[in-house]
């Protein structure tokens, strides 16, 4: 048996058929089971392993639709709506994933109705089976009450107040069950009737094109799996150019036939349908995994889904071939970005800001979009960078040993070292974006430095010389190559 600790009090969490043949069930105090049979074993109940372990039946039944939502403890809800024809009709669905199950060594019920409700109370009460359309009232109506899945103490009043089926309790007032218990035993009392819907919050959102292919003997190759992929992927592009939609993200989900299942996704740079690139990318995806996909003992369904798309419109090739360049190019970052991810392939984007740490952004290079600011050219053919190459994300202080009234520091030290300045230039008077900024921040002054050993620092004064003297501190900001 395994226990689980409710209101500071131990209390049965599962039981298994001997157990409840013998009078024991699910709820029932450990004191009370315990006096019933003294040699009862329990087990404490690992609620995180639990999860984990509904969570990879819940992957495992995206096999039959891609709308699985999780029902805590112990149970799963299925929306079914349009998939069941395609496994023979909604009793042979349903006897499928039954037996599915049991082989995988689950003791599992179930039934199909029309709320989710309904459908809850039968799988507890009524295995196997299937309400018609608004026909729920008609096979919930007998249930007992226990079949609501009320909370204990809801359902212990009903009972002493001598409503023990479902049915009776549907035949009293609406008034007098919201006075007496609350609006939630209404409202579950419509749903499990039909009389209300409920939809269910699917754990994965449904993808906006799926194409699938079962096999009646399992897939145990790579090789195999990626010419399937590709084949799926040239069934995708006939859906996406129907609608004239390319995909952004792509995912291979491979359905092991033990019950796992392992997702890849990938990530264009822009729309795309064309079979080969995705077949490639995935090919790439795959190299790279540091945890290798491993078919088991075969694959015995393959689904390609394409979770997130855009407006592919038709673009014009010009004579001077920019285009194929800007495709060969994407095509290297979506490539790159398979093998390392997205997050580590990025592009330096102009700022609208004359701040010089922010003159530019480091945004995905899958993901950058054109913007409206331009590079803007700071120096002149055969001047000297009046930027450095390598620009410190934090300006570090610097300690200043001697300087000139308003000018640049003779000596100064910085990490520890002590630079004796030969050469400098400046001032260039930076001021702060007023406009975006809370609270006032002093002008910065900056100064282009040579050191005797040939090195070239950036430098600024943070307050004006002479103005915000007290306030006034070094700071080096880059250094030149």
């Amino acid at each position: 048996m395994v226990v689980t600790k409710v209101d500071n009090a131990l209390r049965l969490a599962a039981v298994d058929r001997k157990a409840t043949s013998l009078g024991l069930t699910a709820g029932m105090p450990l004191a009370n089971a315990r006096a019933m049979l003294p040699a009862l074993e329990v087990v404490a109940a690992d609620k995180p392993a639990d999860r984990k372990l509904l969570e990879h039946i819940a992957d495992w039944s995206e096999r039959y639709t891609p709308l699985v939502a999780l029902d805590p403890p112990r149970a799963l809800l299925l929306d079914i709506t349009g998939v069941a024809h395609l496994f023979g009709g909604e009793a042979a669905m349903l006897d499928q994933v039954r037996s599915s199950l049991a082989k995988q060594g689950f003791a599992v019920r179930g039934a199909i109705a029309g709320t989710t409700a309904a459908a809850r109370a039968l799988a507890r009460c009524k295995d196997g089976a299937i309400a018609p359309p608004s026909e729920e009232a008609v096979y919930i109506s007998p249930l007992p009450i226990e079949a609501l899945n009320l909370d204990p103490v809801t359902t212990h009043a009903l009972r002493c107040a001598g409503l023990k089926t479902v049915g009776q309790v549907a035949s009293r007032g609406r008034a007098e069950l919201i006075a007496r218990f609350d609006a939630g035993v209404v409202l579950t009392l419509d749903n499990a009737l039909g009389r209300i819907e409920q939809p269910i919050s699917p754990r994965v959102p449904p993808p906006d094109y799926s194409v699938e292919h079962q096999f009646a003997e399992p897939l145990i190759t790579q090789d195999a799996a990626l010419a399937v992929l590709k084949a799926l992927a040239a069934r995708l592009a006939t859906m996406l150019e129907e609608y004239g939609n390319g995909a952004r993200c792509l995912e291979a989900g491979f359905f092991r036939v033990d019950g796992v299942l392992r997702r890849i996704i990938i990530e264009t740079a822009k729309p795309t349908r064309e079979p080969a690139l995705i077949e490639r990318l995935f090919r790439e995806k795959l190299d790279a995994l540091a945890d290798p996909l491993d078919p088991g003992f075969g694959y015995d369904l393959i689904r390609l889904s394409a979770s997130r798309v855009e407006r592919a419109d038709p673009e014009t090739i010009g004579l001077d071939g920019n285009a194929s360049a800007e495709k060969e190019i994407s095509c290297l970052i979506d490539r790159m970005a398979a093998r390392f991810g997205s997050r580590r392939i990025l592009v330096f984007r102009p700022n609208d800001t004359h701040i010089p740490e922010a003159a530019a952004v480091v945004v995905s290079a899958q993901y950058a979009k054109p913007t409206k600011a331009k590079w803007e050219r700071v120096r002149d053919r055969g001047e000297a960078p009046r930027r450095p190459l390598r620009l410190f994300a934090q300006p570090e202080p610097v300690e200043v040993i001697a300087e000139v009234p308003e000018g640049p520091p003779l000596r100064f030290r910085w990490r520890r070292v002590l630079h004796t300045v030969a050469f400098a230039e400046g001032p260039e008077r930076i001021a702060a974006e007023w406009w975006r900024l809370q609270e006032p921040q002093p002008t910065r002054d900056y100064f282009r430095v040579e050191d005797r050993e040939g090195r070239h620092f950036w430098l600024y004064r943070s307050g004006i010389y002479g103005r915000e003297t007290a306030a006034a501190r070094w700071f080096m900001h880059g250094i030149f190559a």
